[in-house]
């Protein structure tokens, strides 16, 4: 991977994750360094399922992919906020 897809899986897991926070009711304690993260690996995931689901690849946006990322950033910021609400309970 050059630097190029490195900056493109930031850019790109920074807007996933931001859109999968962004749709989620309430407070997240989560920093945006986490969120980027958390939106790299649904954005990596939700291709996959997309792709096994036999969605098709197309030249413009995949709007049914970017359910699949978006959908599983949601879920991605929702388990670690509750980790980390949970965590600061017991402390």
């Amino acid at each position: 991977m050059n630097i190029t897809g490195i900056i493109t899986a930031i850019v790109i897991g920074a807007i996933i994750g931001a859109l999968g926070r962004l749709l989620l009711p309430g407070r997240q304690p989560i920093g945006i360094v986490l969120t980027v993260l958390i939106g790299i690996v649904a954005a990596i995931v939700g291709t996959a399922i997309a792709q096994k689901a036999g969605v098709a690849t197309t030249s413009g946006i995949d709007w049914i992919e970017l359910v699949f990322q978006v959908g599983l950033a949601m879920i991605g910021v929702a388990a670690v906020a509750a980790w980390r609400r949970n965590r600061h309970r017991t402390r």
